[in-house]
């Protein structure tokens, strides 16, 4: 009896310790989301890792990015996201189901993961904080930092963090970079096409940047601007 009072004891310290261990861990990913209501992130977990891959070649290599203001980027590539990456984004409290449904559809048909479904909010949580395997295990805590950011910040603010920190090439991340890189304007003066083909590049930003000659990458940007006068942003 006593072996058994001992063995729960022990039980109940370890899954105590666990539940206080993942708590702090949670507040810690809580306590930046509030610093970044008000404050810009420096840098995010996607822009470090890709550095740190330069520099291992490169030891002097540098990213190329630099935080814009929301109203100092084009409408025009604001809208052009919005329908590229998710239609529902003002609607929704991070997650859009239906996308979700759809993007399990998909991976059901192809036999694997080919779609995610992620809104710009799980995508910002993404690039923010997490790597880029595709466990149940990340999900899991993208799906958590998602909620805490839709708690904490409004669509405007998402919106500016992730127009920011989105990664458009090589080395550059966010919409005034991408701008200089590929158009030699900044974020405020794109025009609808130049804004379209930045949102299409999106899924392979590295990819797009040595082939920006894809005819997929052609229609697709015909494609987003078709949609985006009738595109909601924030």
């Amino acid at each position: 009896m006593r072996l058994l009072v001992s063995l729960w004891k022990m039980f109940c310290y370890a899954v105590g310790t666990t539940v206080i261990v993942l708590a702090v861990y949670e507040f810690w990913f809580l306590a930046q989301i509030l610093y970044w209501v008000e404050h810009n992130p420096a840098t995010t977990r996607v822009m470090d890792a890709r550095l740190e891959a330069l520099q291992q070649n490169k030891p002097k290599a540098a990213l190329d990015q630099k935080w814009t203001d929301y109203d100092r980027i084009s409408i025009h590539l604001k809208r052009a996201i919005i329908v590229a990456e998710d239609a529902k984004f003002v609607d929704h409290e991070g997650f859009d189901w239906e996308g979700i449904q759809r993007a399990m559809d998909k991976n059901q048909r192809r036999g694997k993961i080919v779609a995610g479904g992620s809104t710009i909010t799980q995508q910002l949580a993404k690039n923010l904080f997490l790597s880029g395997d595709r466990s149940l295990l990340r999900k899991g805590q993208e799906a958590i930092l998602a909620a805490m950011i839709e708690a904490a910040m409004d669509k405007r603010r998402i919106f500016e963090i992730y127009l920011n920190i989105a990664e458009w090439g090589e080395i550059v991340f966010g919409a005034e970079a991408a701008s200089r890189h590929y158009f030699g304007v900044g974020a405020a003066g794109l025009e609808p096409e130049q804004a379209a083909r930045l949102a299409a590049m999106l899924p392979r930003p590295r990819y797009y940047d040595r082939n920006r000659g894809s005819a997929y990458l052609a229609n697709y940007t015909e494609s987003i601007l078709a949609q985006m006068p009738a595109a909601q942003v924030p």
